[in-house]
């Protein structure tokens, strides 16, 4: 998370005025979450249907007119931590041995198997940053509560983007009292005072939790929203889900 806190903290630029941007927020997000479930549920192995749902985001991104290089910024980092995750699929018993070295070995479906998840997940975080760099963050939860997602899940989501400023804060205050005092002039302080400073930045996060939440309270929170007021469909949105519900169709047929 504090490698990725820029990305989060960053204000969304002003964008210029698109098709994608024109769409009801409500229609942006079941658009993506529409694709991004076909995306998922799709059977590994498919790789026709992830070409045409490849497409699809490609088409998404290009009418969007996102930053290329902070579109693919996010989404190295995001998956530099799925890609731990995704190693795990590469060595499984099934299929033809490749390599093997020692309980080690490496086979096709392992191959296929990574290949898929990587694929999908390039996907997915396509598709979910581009929305998120369209969309204001505030407007984002207000698109989750008229879609009936559960107020206290948004809640919590919401708590948790505005608390991020809260932990760089204190992480920026640390850094910089540790550099003041020459604390990581070589690769072995770095990595001890990172240890310390990640320690200490627990317990402050919760201690700083607990006041801004006592705080929140005296001050009449209740923890809860009521419901927002829901958008009007237009045209455009309804045409943008008939697109996006038959590009899902489409991949789905070649599949079948």
């Amino acid at each position: 998370m504090l490698l990725h806190i820029n990305s989060f903290l960053g204000q969304q630029r002003q964008q210029p005025p698109t098709l994608w941007h024109s769409l009801n927020v409500q229609a942006r997000v079941l658009c993506a979450f529409i694709s991004v479930f076909a995306i998922a549920l799709t059977p590994n192995g498919q790789w026709k249907s992830w070409g045409i749902y490849g497409i699809g985001v490609l088409f998404v991104i290009l009418i969007s007119r996102v930053s290329w290089l902070s579109l693919f910024s996010r989404v190295i980092i995001e998956f530099a931590f799925v890609g731990v995750v995704l190693l795990g699929t590469l060595f499984r018993p099934e299929g033809e041995v490749i390599w093997s070295w020692g309980i080690l070995q490496i086979t096709t479906t392992g191959v296929m198997v990574l290949g898929s998840v990587t694929t999908k997940a390039i996907l997915s975080l396509l598709m979910l940053n581009t929305l998120i760099m369209t969309t204001e963050i505030t407007e984002l939860f207000k698109a989750f509560l008229a879609l009936k997602m559960p107020p206290l899940l948004v809640v919590i989501m919401a708590s948790m983007y505005r608390y991020i400023g809260v932990i760089n804060r204190e992480f920026t205050t640390m850094k910089r009292a540790a550099i003041s005092r020459n604390l990581m002039s070589n690769g072995k302080m770095i990595r001890h005072v990172m240890g310390n400073a990640i320690g200490s930045l627990f317990i402050r996060s919760y201690e700083r939790g607990e006041l801004i939440y006592n705080a929140m309270l005296s001050r009449g929170y209740q923890g809860v929203h009521g419901n927002p007021e829901k958008l009007a469909y237009k045209n455009k949105d309804i045409f943008a889900l008939i697109i996006t519900i038959f590009i899902v169709f489409l991949g789905q047929i070649i599949y079948f």
